[in-house]
């Protein structure tokens, strides 16, 4: 399942219900932990994947796998009944999609706005702070950074924020200058 999965209109709904429902409850942290764990044990867990996608594990199977993976990595009661639930519905391959839409909408909430900076290297703690420094004054949101390494980008840095990306690798001015003396 890919990083960037997108959730669908019902995805997006499950998502939308669920953070509707942490916000009146007050766990909105906790469920937001529970999910971005599960998303990291769906992406290390070929047989958790295979559970999820798989159509020959009928609805009240993968919902009863995914309630006993919530209850035994000790999640909230409104996680694990949220994950019975999408399960139930039929709907658990919109599970990561609907994780991703909930942690943005999270995000949103908390006046958090996410960014992925790619660099050569990685990069020292020093350097984590001038980057998101930047990014905060830059767009007046608090940054929750992501890292990557691309050893292609042969330098500097590449800082992606929904769907801005601010390109101060070495490639890119590479690639300008060797634009412009073609052009010349």
């Amino acid at each position: 399942m890919a990083e960037e999965t997108k959730a669908t209109d019902a995805g997006q709904r499950y998502a939308q219900s669920l953070f509707e429902l942490t916000i009146e409850g007050g766990n909105l942290a906790k469920v937001e932990s529970d999910l971005k764990a599960l998303k990291g044990l769906i992406a290390d867990s070929a047989d958790l994947r295979r559970l999820i996608e798989s159509p020959a594990f009928s609805a009240e199977d993968k919902a009863k796998g995914l309630t006993a993976v919530a209850v035994k990595a000790g999640f909230d009661i409104l996680t694990a009944k949220f994950l019975g639930l999408i399960a139930s519905n039929g709907r658990a391959i919109e599970l990561v999609g609907a994780i991703n839409a909930f942690v943005a909408l999270s995000a949103t909430h908390r006046g958090v706005v996410a960014a992925e900076v790619t660099s050569a290297a990685p990069l020292t703690a020093a350097q984590l702070k001038a980057v998101t420094t930047a990014v905060s004054s830059a767009l007046g949101q608090t940054p929750e950074i992501s890292t990557r390494v691309d050893p292609s980008i042969l330098g500097g840095v590449k800082v992606r924020v929904g769907s801005r990306l601010f390109d101060a690798s070495v490639r890119s001015k590479l690639d300008s200058l060797k634009f412009a003396l073609k052009r010349a």
